[in-house]
């Protein structure tokens, strides 16, 4: 078992790296650093031209790992990696190969390097990889430096109250048993711009969102009640006039990883309430986890 991180020289940036060191640490395992190298379509070529391209992958996945093995050395806590270059006509299929072929616990991916610091933004690679892979996916906001302390120190699931993700709250409370870290399940209640028809009135908003946020509380309670979670997971309702603030009101710790569910026909912006899921992944702070269905 290992954390497969997705690496290739000058063009992911190290975030992905610091995840996956921090990921690598908490779970005792080892870091599997992956480049995957274009393989050309299979046609005759001169001799001299299949050299020079065979000599220009190996090349590209040696760069990848000194930049990788300097970035990681540099970090505060020693540990155990490994580097592995795969040839494949897609960056996405040669991932899946490898961490098929690895067994491995966890794909982490940087952002696309088109969003801002500090967020996740999911480029054409990780969202086939959202949908495509087999084990769970880590996507690192730009610029993120890791946890001050070397590892993961709480996982925060969002629950929406959905029957499927009953099972997506399971599935997150048996990781962090396994890795040994705290657990929040969180639902957020979020008054959007146009919520309610202005003749509504704020007053109306106000009495809707609080008996909503009332509904959302005894979903979360009856998580505990069934057994889905223990006595010792915090539960809350964090409310906002939008994603920004809802998100920014949750109080998020340094180390802290979000865990979203997918149902397997389902894409990214169904994993919240609502048609604004894809907004979560754009202004959550911390990096972004999610579980295939």
């Amino acid at each position: 078992m290992t954390v497969v991180v997705g690496y290739l020289a000058g063009k992911s940036g190290t975030a992905p790296l610091h995840l996956a060191a921090g990921a690598a640490r908490t779970m005792g395992t080892s870091l599997t650093v992956a480049t995957i190298v274009p393989r050309p379509w299979t046609f005759p070529s001169p001799a001299r031209v299949d050299a020079e391209y065979a000599a220009w992958a190996d090349q590209l996945a040696a760069d990848s790992a000194k930049e990788a093995q300097r970035e990681i050395e540099a970090m505060a806590e020693p540990m155990e990696v490994l580097f592995h270059s795969h040839a494949h006509r897609s960056v996405s299929g040669g991932l899946i190969q490898v961490v098929e072929e690895l067994d491995a616990d966890v794909l982490v991916l940087g952002s696309s390097a088109n969003g801002q610091l500090g967020q996740v933004v999911v480029g054409s690679t990780a969202d086939r990889l959202l949908h495509s892979s087999p084990v769970p996916v880590a996507i690192a906001p730009r610029g993120y430096r890791g946890p001050r302390g070397g590892r993961l120190t709480r996982i925060t699931c969002g629950y929406p109250g959905t029957p499927e993700s009953v099972n997506v709250v399971r599935r997150v409370a048996a990781l962090s048993e396994r890795l040994e870290v705290p657990l929040r399940v969180i639902t957020f209640a979020v008054r959007g711009r146009t919520m309610y028809p202005p003749e509504v009135g704020l007053h109306a908003e106000d009495s809707i969102l609080a008996a909503w946020e009332s509904q959302a509380a005894e979903m979360l309670a009856q998580l505990r009640t069934d057994g889905v979670v223990s006595d010792d997971v915090d539960l809350q309702v964090v409310s906002g006039n939008g994603w920004d603030q809802a998100i920014d009101d949750a109080e998020w710790r340094d180390g802290e990883i979000l865990a979203l569910g997918t149902s397997p026909r389902s894409d990214i912006a169904h994993v919240f309430l609502g048609s604004r899921g894809t907004k979560i992944l754009r202004v959550s702070p911390v990096p972004v986890l999610v579980l295939p269905g």
